[in-house]
């Protein structure tokens, strides 16, 4: 399981502060939260002390609120993964983020 904390926002990108199982602290980006088959997931994008984020990494995790407080909890099962990781990609085309499609 993952920590999550939120750590600022403002008029258009949050951030939190993950905490991955191997207690490395990762600030990321939230892109988006998305239902699939019932179960929330939610898209984060892992940024660097610059804020940037020069990997084209996405962390997917699945997501829920419990009493107003957000929780992550890890994909285990990789056909669960494979269904997560196609809706993120649907949702993905229909944004316009040059920074993820690589800027060309």
């Amino acid at each position: 399981m993952s920590g999550l904390t939120n750590q600022n926002a403002d008029d258009e990108v949050v951030t939190v502060t993950l905490t991955l199982d191997n207690d490395e602290v990762v600030e990321c980006a939230i892109l988006t939260i998305y239902e699939v088959n019932d179960r929330e997931y939610i898209a984060l994008l892992p940024l660097d002390e610059d804020g940037e984020n020069d990997s084209g990494d996405v962390y997917l995790y699945r997501y829920e609120e419990t009493d107003g407080e957000p929780a992550l909890d890890n994909i285990d099962d990789d056909d669960e993964y494979e269904i997560a990781a196609d809706a993120f990609d649907e949702w993905l085309d229909t944004q316009e983020f040059e920074e993820l499609d690589g800027e060309e």
